[in-house]
């Protein structure tokens, strides 16, 4: 007698839009565009149109396993861009143009990649990061025109496009290949780059779409704000075209006013994006009028999310937030609160779905013996979270396959998660992270300053500020625009501290080390 066998069916991303090209054909994707006006087009024809991009990318000496970069908004062009890249199995390295050119060009040398993708309001930016990653040999410009400048050839993709008559078959290739690359300061402030691969995202989309997670089906028009370049966009630009739903793309414009108008053009059912986003919808709706009334649920993430803000946004637009927690290492979802559940918590950030799951442990790595209503070093694991970071031989987990987060952390009674603080010294401000290490080498480089030490404040619009504390030498002064002047160029704009601070002594733990727990202590708290 002879066992049946089940049929190979490789987990691979560009299945998703095949399923939506050929069962939901006529679902759209739309992209914003400046100006109010929108853009749409089919799940059909956006394949035909990414397969395209793919056997043009084939026609430059793109293999499998190559890296791709690109440095763009999210918008169609985009979404085909990443679907040609992953589906002929090219790695897509996804470059956040919020970051500084320095530490861009850092990372496209660390991936290697030969071409660079870019939105055309980026191209500046993009020949900044290739005059220090001398691989990048060819600008593909999306979203506008290729204009001509110094550095590496430039051609606007869709000329390629139109160049090119017959797509690439997609597949035939193994589900564990690499799909993805995003850096992240992550868990050390140290730049590291996540490598996703096909199979471990196949996984995460199947969770997303669950009941209890982020519910999607093809009835919803998913606005997504939280950007491509930011570890995957959650991942729905996989899970929207999976559940043959609409897919609402914002372009560069994530102003109130813009987003107020999108939503009621398109319907919107599903918005997804950090807290401050969903504050400027609702200070601009207080400040003309009107209502949202397709709008149903807010996924959240990225930062912390204010009691008050949560409370403000649910009354104003009416509908139900769902908390949400997670990080680029986890591809990034980690947990999610249902959006039935009645008794929401701004605190509380859901539980995890199968897939992932979590420990609590001392901070030498034991587990704590009890894991309810006890504070401990979160860790996780799961079929989407990383095992070593790019380039690195030295796994990123213990011996049982935990990842030490960095966060700290409490699971209530009923398996929710909250996040109690960051074991690290990471600032994470507006779903971003910044790294206090980078603008203290920087203010105290200058001659005037003695000591200099950065620390997060609590902000009720972007989760937390940095606040730049300083000790000066004798007899010398600087006012605070020149205590900050150095920074200008060095690090993203955003990075730049909201207040200076001067300090007669900086305060020293026993070691010599600055005493950051003291000052979070003395001047953590805003008014103080």
């Amino acid at each position: 007698m002879i066992d049946g066998t089940m049929q190979p069916f490789a987990l691979t991303l560009d299945k998703f839009l095949e399923h939506a090209a050929k069962w939901h054909r006529n679902a759209q994707v739309v992209t914003a565009r400046d100006g109010g006006s929108v853009e749409r087009i089919g799940y059909a024809e956006l394949m035909a149109r990414s397969q395209r991009i793919s056997a043009a990318l084939a026609a430059l000496g793109t293999g499998r396993g190559d890296r791709v970069a690109t440095l763009a908004w999210n918008t169609q062009a985009h979404v085909e861009a990443w679907y040609a890249i992953m589906g002929m199995g090219a790695v897509c390295h996804t470059l956040n143009p919020r970051l500084a050119p320095h530490q861009l060009a850092a990372m496209a040398t660390q991936s290697d990649a030969r071409i660079l993708i870019v939105s055309a309001d980026l191209l500046a930016l993009a020949r900044q990061i290739a005059a220090s990653a001398p691989a990048i040999a060819l600008l593909l410009v999306i979203d506008g025109d290729a204009e001509a400048g110094s550095g590496p050839e430039c051609r606007a993709l869709e000329d390629l496009i139109a160049e090119t008559p017959r797509g690439l078959a997609w597949g035939d290739f193994d589900e564990n290949s690499p799909s993805g690359l995003c850096f992240t300061s992550g868990t050390t402030g140290a730049p590291k780059g996540v490598t996703y691969t096909h199979r471990a995202s196949f996984l995460h989309t199947l969770r997303l779409l669950q009941a209890d997670v982020m519910a999607i089906s093809g009835r919803d028009s998913v606005l997504t704000v939280v950007p491509m370049f930011h570890a995957n966009a959650w991942g729905l630009p996989f899970a929207v075209p999976a559940a043959g739903g609409k897919l609402v793309l914002p372009g560069r414009n994530s102003d109130g006013a813009s987003l107020a108008r999108l939503i009621r053009s398109e319907q919107v059912t599903v918005g997804v994006a950090v807290p401050t986003v969903w504050l400027g919808l609702v200070e601009h709706l207080e400040a003309v009028g009107g209502d949202l009334p397709t709008l149903e649920r807010i996924i959240v993430g990225g930062a912390p999310l204010a009691p008050a803000l949560m409370e403000r946004i649910e009354r104003r637009l009416g509908v139900v937030i769902q908390t949400s927690w997670g990080m680029t290492e986890l591809s990034p979802s980690g947990t999610v609160a249902p959006p039935w559940q009645t008794e929401r918590d701004a605190a509380r950030s859901g539980r995890p779905a199968i897939g992932v799951d979590l420990l609590l442990t001392d901070a030498d790595g034991r587990a704590l013996e009890e894991q309810r209503d006890r504070e401990g070093h979160l860790r996780v694991r799961g079929a989407a979270v990383v095992q070593s970071y790019f380039g690195e031989a030295e796994a990123a987990t213990d011996a049982d396959g935990w990842f030490a987060t960095g966060d700290l952390a409490r699971i209530d009674s009923g398996g929710n998660l909250i996040i109690t603080g960051r074991a690290k010294d990471l600032i994470k401000s507006g779903g971003e992270w910044i790294n206090p290490a980078e603008i203290e080498a920087v203010v105290g480089l200058l001659p005037e300053v003695s000591l200099a030490a950065v620390i997060g404040r609590p902000d009720s619009k972007w989760g937390e500020r940095p606040i730049l504390l300083v000790e000066m030498r004798e007899q010398q002064t600087l006012s605070d625009e020149a205590l900050l002047a150095p920074l200008a160029g060095r690090v993203a704009p955003w990075w730049i501290p909201d207040a200076v601070v001067r300090l007669q002594h900086m305060p020293l733990a026993a070691t010599g080390k600055i005493d950051k727990i003291r000052l979070r202590s003395e001047y953590g708290t805003p008014g103080q």
